[in-house]
């Protein structure tokens, strides 16, 4: 039991036998939602009587990484007097709007729809929030979440990455946290490296935030009755990546103790077969960026005219004239600059120092972070991404934009009939979208092979010459009312409600579905969670009520559900 949970327990003790003080009067005890963290004391929310959790929201693990701290290693957070309130999250991390948030106000709601393509959030961000059982349990199990978003956007404030469900379920610690995106997270510039320390000349300050924030879980997972000994890292998409990045990474060592890695790889295109599409470009692409955007940012401040002319002057300029102009530029500048001159990509660098050159090859030779694996993709991830289409040959897979999308997706009520078709979102040359090779579906199941498939394999056939301890999931789930069940089915992100056991408000909730699917949805979700929290206890995922055998890597558990109830199948 941790010192302020034995604290609250205690005080709550003597308050009732009226015992304390020799019989005089007692100060009244701090609630359960009050503990004292290394940094100094906050207080959250009590939540016992509405979701059966205590939480802890908007912790910072971190100074804030602005001004001479932009492009810095974290630093340690600052220590505080008094109490500190954490009932409300932290902002999200500075980044180019998009469909998933986080909007004007960091959460969701309408003015998402409004702030696509515009600078949202703040580069003061490095917050981190805490969701626990409401108990007195100690040596609980702890996740800690990475979200995605491409490493350009996301925030932990979604809804649909709330952790109270999740840490009810499991009975665990669940921990999300913020991290920078964009060239502010993943920038690869010369002027920039001092030549003192290795890890921040990487450039991966966002695997350097994820760092600092399992520091911070370290010195502090026993306060809010966490075993800081048995850490899962857990992300999806990009956070996937990032945290295949720390499986690979020496940076990671002891930090984390197991891993679930949801659709996203680190594979780079020459570990992966022609035609296929890799997860990790090699450090040639971020300098790439980082030197246009530098000279497209001395073009805008008329110090050039073209490109010639702006590599001339900063020819001119030493290492820290450079890395003090880009320091003094707004941030909101950087992302518009980003964003006009389509430099926008980002994610980790294999820089040879916090990340191998050749992650797949590292792990090949046993190089690595050796913890059980449970990694999961979802049957049609591409039909996230019907941009991506162009990739193989054909136009866009939508014809609306996102902004209509946006529209659509919020107002769509699942419990009522709906005019809406396939047709209204889908290109005419994808259409029937059950057409066999030249369908939506048939095209978008060529891009999740090329992309999510042929990493996913990639990288777990490469583990699985050095540890059996790696499971797979594949999420089948496609019972969403018409059109979204042929628009979306089983794509990317779809399975991230089932984990969480957060079905709304988020931006697919409407999609996904109301009344009539709800009994199948929630037992699937039910045993999805389960299967984490068994997972985050033991290294290995399987329990009583799955009703299958889940076998190791190569073989997988497909989750299901029909509108009734759950599906679920192992295959060997």
């Amino acid at each position: 039991m941790s010192s302020s949970t034995r604290w609250w327990v205690a005080g709550a003790a003597c308050l009732a036998l009226a015992a304390c003080g020799g019989g005089g009067s007692a100060e009244t005890p701090p609630g359960p939602e009050v503990r004292q963290i290394a940094q100094g004391t906050i207080k959250g929310r009590n939540d016992a009587a509405s979701n059966g959790t205590y939480a802890w929201k908007g912790i910072p693990f971190a100074q804030p990484p602005v001004g001479a701290r932009r492009w810095k290693a974290p630093a340690a957070a600052a220590a505080w007097s008094g109490t500190r309130d954490t009932t409300q999250f932290g902002a999200a991390c500075l980044q180019n709007g998009r469909l998933y948030g986080p909007g004007a106000n960091n959460r969701f709601d309408a003015t998402i729809g409004a702030t696509l393509n515009t600078p949202v959030g703040s580069e003061d961000c490095l917050f981190l929030n805490v969701w626990r059982p409401a108990s007195a349990t100690t040596g609980l199990p702890v996740i800690v979440f990475v979200h995605g978003g491409s490493n350009i956007t996301g925030y932990t404030a979604d809804p649909i990455y709330d952790g109270a469900a999740l840490a009810r379920s499991a009975n665990a610690v669940v921990v999300t946290l913020n991290y920078r995106l964009g060239v502010l997270g993943f920038m690869n510039l010369p002027q920039l490296k001092t030549g003192l320390d290795s890890a921040e000349d990487s450039g991966n300050f966002a695997l350097l935030d994820i760092v600092q924030g399992l520091k911070f879980v370290q010195q502090n997972a026993a306060v809010f009755g966490g075993n800081a000994a048995n850490v899962t890292l857990m992300g999806q998409s990009a956070g996937a990546t990032n945290v295949w990045s720390l499986v690979a990474s020496p940076l990671g060592a002891g930090l984390f103790h197991k891993a679930v890695p949801i659709s996203g790889g680190i594979s780079l295109a020459s570990n992966l077969p022609v035609g296929t599409i890799p997860s990790l470009n090699d450090a040639a692409a971020s300098l790439a960026q980082g030197n246009a955007l530098l000279a497209r940012l001395v073009i805008a401040d008329g110090l050039a005219v073209d490109l010639p002319t702006a590599q001339a002057y900063i020819a001119t300029q030493s290492a820290p004239q450079v890395a003090d102009y880009l320091r003094g530029k707004a941030g909101g500048t950087v992302l518009t600059t980003l964003l006009a001159n389509n430099l926008t990509g980002s994610g980790p660098i294999p820089d040879g120092t916090v990340l191998p050159l050749n992650p797949i090859n590292e792990f090949a030779a046993g190089r690595y972070n050796k913890v059980p694996v449970l990694a999961g993709t979802t049957a049609e991830e591409g039909k996230l991404f019907p941009g991506f289409l162009t990739l193989l040959g054909g136009p866009a897979g939508f014809i609306v934009t996102d902004a209509q999308l946006f529209n659509l997706l919020f107002g769509f009520d699942p419990n009522a009939p709906t005019l809406l078709t396939e047709g209204d979102f889908l290109n005419a040359a994808y259409l029937p979208s059950n057409a066999a090779v030249t369908g939506w579906t048939a095209r978008a199941a060529q891009l999740t092979a090329a992309s999510f498939g042929a990493g996913r394999d990639n990288v777990l056939n490469t583990l699985r010459t050095q540890q059996a301890d790696i499971w797979h999931y594949r999420f089948d789930w496609a019972q969403q009312p018409a059109p979204w069940n042929t628009v979306y089915g089983a794509a990317h992100a779809f399975d991230l409600p089932f984990v969480f056991g957060n079905f709304g408000p988020s931006l697919f909730a409407n999609a996904i579905g109301g009344n009539a699917n709800r009994a199948g949805r929630e037992a699937l979700s039910g045993h999805m969670m389960a299967s984490v929290g068994q997972f985050a206890r033991t290294g290995n995922p399987n329990h009583a009520t799955l009703g299958a055998a889940w076998p190791a890597w190569p073989g997988q558990l497909h989750f299901n559900a029909s509108l009734t109830a759950a599906q679920i199948s192992a295959v060997p």
